[in-house]
């Protein structure tokens, strides 16, 4: 079988790729139906968004379960079901033990849909390594549509406001969410990556590397940190495992792209190198958000020494945070420009995923969820001969992910897709894969 997906050559090809994406749609209309315009994503690291896109990751665990108790699909096998379950333990516990367990619900649904049973619900829908290229292709094509809207505000000037200028890249997402456009766009780069470093037919490696090079330039003028850092770090990844050679050659031609795009182009030059400066000021002269960031670090270290085992119970942070916050934390963000007016937004979570796990659900919790992942990790490891592209995809949105997570938590319109890429790299680490 092969291991990438090609242009279909005839009728035949046409219509099996027709009956995939049928089956797919579940799982295809959650990524499509984050263009429709959401909640704000003012919630917060536990809160939920309300958004059309996950009321249809809803559906497709109705769906899911509809089939297979018809008998229609594979329930999952012992090991997925453990690795998968494992994040309810801490979920429930800290609820349970909240001093507000009714508060605490909206974040045990969150939790619950985008660690448990979302990834589970795509798990059990993907067949075979077909329905895996399909869907990976599906995400790279959303990434490419957010980021050609990206890439458009910034040379209209009509993106969210950064540095007095209304040129942020934050696609469809709005400036409530300028996460959303360079999570998208860097799980599109991840995937085209892997592709273009496996073992594929070479005209799918060129596509593929094509499409990295269009993702590059909304992901650099998203002015992310963390994505940046994420990114790169994971590309890293991914170019030691294909091999030394291949990723000192591609290293090369990569540093070559971003030098003619960014230095001889101009793309945002002055503040990228403003920005990628900003990494390092830390304790000398750090902008607002840097200050903020490391002000709410500190104090969900604060409420997981004061509840070490089960923390404050979810959706506890935003309640707890001024207790435990020094003086230095600011009122908000700055929000505005993509279509939206002047706003502050409440800093109601840490933007530190572990941390936010260990202020809410304790040691407990966060030795659960953070086992779930290291084990979807190794699993995809081990698997790497299995098919090197589906396993460089796997492995390296997984890396991104848990990267990134030092700088963001879940929260916001784009959440509900990281429990679609969960799902696709639980696929390929749990489902019962042949060799290619």
């Amino acid at each position: 079988m092969a291991t990438a997906v090609t242009a279909p050559h005839s009728g035949a090809d046409v219509r099996d790729l027709a009956r995939r994406v049928g089956a797919l749609s579940p799982v295809l209309a959650v990524v499509a139906l984050l263009l429709v315009p959401g909640g704000g994503g003012t919630q917060g690291g536990t809160g939920g968004t309300g958004t059309v896109a996950d009321a249809a990751s809803g559906l497709l665990v109705l769906i899911c379960l509809v089939r297979v108790l018809r008998g229609g699909a594979r329930p999952l096998t012992r090991a997925a079901a453990v690795v998968l379950g494992l994040p309810v333990l801490g979920i429930c516990l800290a609820a349970i033990t909240s001093n507000d367990p009714a508060a605490s619900l909206p974040g045990v649904a969150r939790y619950l849909q985008v660690f448990v049973l979302v990834p589970a619900a795509v798990l059990l829908t993907i067949r075979d390594r077909r329905d895996f290229a399909v869907i990976a292709w599906g995400l790279v094509a959303f990434a490419l549509l957010q980021g050609a809207v990206g890439v458009v505000q910034y040379l209209t000037g009509t993106g969210a406001s950064y540095q007095g200028e209304d040129i942020r890249a934050v696609g469809t997402f709005g400036a409530t969410d300028v996460m959303g456009m360079a999570t998208v766009v860097a799980y599109g780069l991840v995937v085209v990556t892997g592709i273009a470093l496996g073992s594929g037919p070479g005209r799918v490696r060129t596509v593929a590397t094509v499409c990295a090079g269009l993702l590059f330039v909304p992901l650099v003028l998203s002015f992310s940190r963390g994505a940046w850092i994420a990114t790169l770090l994971t590309c890293a990844v991914q170019l030691l495992l294909a091999g030394v050679r291949r990723a000192v050659r591609v290293a090369l031609a990569a540093a070559a792209l971003g030098v003619v795009l960014v230095g001889g182009l101009g793309i945002g030059s002055e503040m990228v190198e403003e920005r990628v400066a900003s990494i390092t000021q830390v304790t000398a002269a750090p902008d607002q958000s840097v200050t903020d960031r490391y002000t709410m670090w500190a104090a969900a270290g604060r409420m997981w020494r004061a509840e070490p085992v089960t923390g404050v119970g979810l959706k506890g942070f935003p309640r707890y945070r001024d207790s435990n916050a020094s003086l230095a934390l600011s009122s908000g963000s700055d929000t505005a420009g993509a279509g939206a007016a002047f706003a502050r937004q409440p800093l109601l979570s840490p933007h530190n995923m572990y941390l936010l796990v260990l202020s809410e659900q304790g040691l407990v919790g966060l030795l659960a969820l953070t086992g779930s992942w290291v084990a979807l990790l190794v699993g995809a490891l081990r698997r790497q001969r299995l098919g090197a592209d589906r396993a460089l995809v796997a492995t390296g949105l997984l890396v991104w992910q848990l990267v990134d997570f030092f700088y963001a938590d879940i929260g916001g319109p784009s959440t509900v897709l990281m429990s679609v890429v969960f799902g696709l790299a639980a696929w390929w680490s749990l489902a019962e894969v042949r060799r290619a």
